[in-house]
């Protein structure tokens, strides 16, 4: 049933792949980190345009499937004279669909802040820079580290849609391996111990980062 000689085989080209998988999650996420910062803050914009756009935006983005923006950023972009690298694309696409989920977290963590807070820090005239990082974002960024961990887990569960545009990722990798020599059990079972382990280690990873942002 289980052949080790051919898993040893495998494994090396899995594991090759598998930083491919790593760096797309991570700089993808970081990317919604930020950009979803962004659209949360401009959404409570008083600015109604601004904040209808971003609204409409995000609603969008949310509503659309992942793989077809990856599809749009991949094969419509360079017909607009943006060609982007597989890797490229693909952190693009799951920094943006998941800035849209992340803006929302962020949303909650502000929309948590007593008003009262937002009404002192106006009445003492601090600036709107000081309001939101000294006072509002260290409130609001704690509480919410937990559901950013479970977008992080997601995010590197979606990496396998990154296959499409043709990046080699570590599903990718297994499926070739399997069709080549007509096994399937071992690669595929790696590629699952592996999104398993990297899912637990991001796990702890927030764990760890919330007890000493807490502490």
């Amino acid at each position: 049933m289980w052949d080790w000689s051919y898993t040893l085989f495998v494994l090396p080209d899995i594991l090759k792949a598998l930083k491919i998988t790593i760096l797309a999650t991570f700089l993808g996420f970081a990317m919604a980190s930020i950009l979803g910062l962004i659209l949360a803050i401009c959404r409570r914009s008083q600015y109604k345009p601004l904040s209808m756009a971003v609204g409409a935006f995000v609603e969008f983005i949310r509503t659309t499937p992942l793989l077809a923006q990856l599809y749009f950023i991949f094969y419509v972009f360079p017909q607009f004279g943006l060609a982007l690298s597989p890797l490229a694309a693909g952190v693009i696409g799951l920094g943006l669909h998941y800035s849209t989920y992340l803006s929302e977290v962020y949303r909650a963590g502000i929309d948590s802040i007593p008003q009262a807070q937002w009404e002192a820090a106006t009445a003492l005239s601090f600036s709107t820079r000081h309001i939101w990082l000294k006072i509002i974002l260290p409130q609001a960024i704690p509480p919410i580290l937990p559901v950013m961990g479970n977008y992080l887990i997601g995010m590197f569960k979606d990496t396998p849609l990154l296959s499409a545009i043709t990046l080699v990722e570590i599903l990718q990798v297994a499926k070739l391996q399997g069709s080549q020599y007509f096994r399937y059990l071992e690669p595929i079972t790696i590629v699952g111990l592996l999104f398993l382990i990297l899912s637990y280690v991001s796990s702890l990873g927030i764990k760890r980062l919330e007890a000493r942002v807490n502490h």
